[in-house]
């Protein structure tokens, strides 16, 4: 064996040494510039960004509105209060049974019993061949009646949706049966009326009974094409002719809006707050995340809370269904349709990209609009802006919104209250709450919102839309 030896050798051998202050010795007594606390929770927070807000003194809102009901159109009207839903005593008109009846304490009775049932999407709702005990008001929903064919196989009777009803028979007829099943299309709720209860209520009033006997047709209540009471006018006369007479009717229980609250208690040791301020105020910094998740919750209430968030407080009449699943560019016009001055639609980023999906295989070049500096992709020079707290379902749909906004156009408001104790922003508090005997210091933070949607067709819903990428 040979080894080699000499001034080449030995250098190879020797450590390296090491000629200069090493990087993360220096690091020791440097400052690193560093970037402020970053969240992944922010979004851009359109909604809070868009809505017109008013201020609630007094913590509640009230939305006067002019009487409205439409009998004899057919469909049955229903009145909301947040998840509650009751039927407008008049609109039982619409049932044979009580068409011309006009006494509104009975009326108001029937209504009264009338039982919410809130069904899924492929719920059974009745069964053919079983007992008829009930007739069903469909609030909001479409029902599917099937029943069996002449050569035993199933087809289809109708299909129900919203203010239409089924089970008349079940009122009087005792013995009355179920010739067709009822199945849930979609996710809904509708009332229901027991025979036993609608006897109980027909025992009691005599006049009813009576008038059943009769079975007399209704006449038309005179009213304009929104529904509401009309104000008898004259026009186009000539001479002295004797003018009608006419007030406008109110809505005796308007809707009020409470503000509801979202809150939390931030914490911080006071030695952070104390010793590692620089170059960045510990405790503004930690203020700062918590009210952006703050904000960031309330534009998910506003939009999903069951009292006024604006999915569950859509008007039955301003929701409607995709043709054939996804969001074609007719769904999104007939979104836009059912109001007048629409501002906005609101669809989580997943639906937007259907969008863009639909209006590729149309051959349709997107539309942009110029929000606050930004391009924003739009319909018809609406623009279509991203919400990620609208919900998307396991089966893959979701729901786009279309609005009016604004006070003085009787659209969608955002409501909250300023001028608050220790006000931080409008309608959100941050109070000093002590100090601890742990050193730790607490301040509660406090925000303070609700939504009212002003006139039903200030906002409507497009249910149901299919967002999964279809193979062709």
């Amino acid at each position: 064996m040979t080894v080699e030896t000499g001034p080449e050798a030995e250098a190879e051998a020797a450590p390296s040494r090491q000629f200069s202050l090493s990087t993360a010795a220096a690091r020791n007594l440097a400052t690193t510039t560093k970037s402020a606390p970053q969240m992944r929770e922010i979004t851009d927070r359109w909604l809070l960004r868009m809505l017109p807000w008013v201020d609630a003194k007094g913590g509640t809102y009230r939305v006067n509105r002019r009487l409205s009901y439409t009998v004899g159109d057919g469909r049955i009207e229903f009145v909301q209060d947040g998840p509650d839903v009751r039927v407008i005593p008049q609109e039982l008109g619409e049932l044979p049974l009580l068409r011309g009846f006009e006494d509104v304490e009975v009326l108001t009775e029937i209504a009264g019993r009338c039982v919410q049932r809130d069904f899924r999407a492929g719920e059974v709702l009745v069964e053919r061949g079983t007992p008829a005990r009930h007739v069903h008001l469909i609030a909001r929903g479409r029902i599917n009646q099937t029943s069996v064919g002449k050569y035993g196989d199933e087809v289809g009777v109708a299909v129900l949706a919203d203010g239409d009803r089924f089970g008349e028979h079940a009122l009087l007829d005792g013995e009355g049966m179920w010739d067709y099943s009822a199945t849930a299309e979609t996710a809904g709720t509708l009332l229901t009326l027991s025979r036993a209860d609608f006897a109980a209520v027909l025992s009691a009033a005599p006049h009813l009974e009576a008038h059943i006997r009769q079975f007399s047709s209704l006449p038309r209540r005179r009213q304009n094409r929104h529904g509401e009471a009309e104000i008898a006018m004259s026009a186009g006369h000539t001479g002295e002719v004797g003018l009608p007479g006419a007030f406008v009717d109110y809505e005796l229980k308007p809707r009020e809006y409470e503000l509801s609250v979202a809150q939390t208690v931030l914490k911080v040791h006071t030695r952070v707050a104390d010793l590692y301020n620089g170059p960045m105020n510990q405790t503004e910094e930690q203020l700062r995340l918590t009210i952006e998740a703050l904000r960031e919750r309330q534009e998910h209430e506003l939009i999903n809370n069951r009292e006024f968030g604006l999915l569950h407080n859509a008007d039955y009449k301003q929701r409607i269904q995709p043709h054939s699943g996804p969001p074609t560019p007719d769904d999104l016009d007939e979104l836009l349709t059912r109001r007048r001055g629409t501002k906005l639609f609101l669809a989580h980023p997943r639906t937007i990209s259907a969008i863009g999906r639909e209006w590729n295989a149309c051959g349709l070049y997107p539309e942009t609009a110029d929000l606050d500096g930004r391009q924003v992709l739009a319909w018809r020079g609406v623009p279509i802006l991203p919400c990620d707290k609208i919900p998307i379902s396991k089966e893959n749909t979701s729901s786009i919104l279309a609005m009016r906004i604004g006070e003085d156009n009787q659209g969608v408001i955002g409501l909250r209250q300023t001028g608050l104790p220790e006000e931080y922003e409008p309608g959100l508090s941050v109070r000093f709450m002590g100090i601890s005997e742990q050193a730790i210091m607490s301040y509660l933070v406090t925000a303070y919102y609700s939504a009212a949607i002003l006139v039903p067709n200030a906002l409507g819903v497009l249910e149901n839309v299919q967002i999964a990428r279809r193979h062709h």
